[in-house]
């Protein structure tokens, strides 16, 4: 549990600077780019190292506080099926940047909501109840910041079709190949 809170707090923190600290991060980045980007991009990974370790241990014995009906799985892939087409979305402006303000954001909170639905153990809230909460303050935060640019590709007629075309394509690669792969659980039922 200590190495998942502590990969949650490093994680979420370094991405909560913006949040609570905007100054300092724009004088970081102003001082440095590439070395505020650096040291942003090797302290979320370190964070994100221990948060997957720490959670794939502590789910093996962590407390189960409630368990989901069977349905809320289908619930489940049904929430995640806009998730990598919201994350990609920013690097190719479309009309779904349009709709959607914080695309990525709101990717998280989906990804979250439908992880809380069918995964109810203490391991499982902290982990996914902790994306959660810090998305909506996230959300909060970025309406009183300035809008800072995603480097992103120029705008096209047929980029809302590749979004859409390589979000799926990501998606049933998770479901099918990388979920078990990089997480470690089987996400599809298997017979036999």
């Amino acid at each position: 549990m200590i190495l998942l809170l502590a990969g949650l707090l490093i994680f979420l923190g370094m991405h909560s600077v913006s949040i609570f600290a905007l100054p300092l991060r724009d004088r970081l980045a102003a001082q440095n780019e590439y070395g505020w980007k650096a040291a942003y991009s090797v302290v979320s990974l370190i964070g994100m190292i221990m948060m997957i370790k720490g959670y794939g241990d502590f789910r093996q014995v962590a407390t189960v506080i409630y368990q989901s009906p069977m349905w809320l799985r289908h619930v489940t892939f049904l929430l995640m099926l806009p998730v990598f087409i919201l994350l990609i979305s920013p690097y190719f402006p479309s009309r779904i940047n349009q709709l959607i303000r914080n695309p990525q954001l709101t990717a998280i909170k989906l990804w979250a909501m439908a992880h809380l639905l069918v995964n109810g153990s203490v391991a499982d809230l902290l982990l996914f109840g902790g994306f959660m909460v810090w998305a909506v303050l996230d959300v909060i935060s970025v309406k009183r910041r300035p809008k800072r640019d995603v480097p992103h590709l120029p705008e096209f007629r047929s980029n809302m079709g590749i979004v859409i075309v390589v979000g799926l394509m990501l998606y049933v690669m998770f479901v099918l190949w990388l979920h078990p792969m990089l997480i470690g659980v089987t996400i599809l039922p298997t017979h036999g």
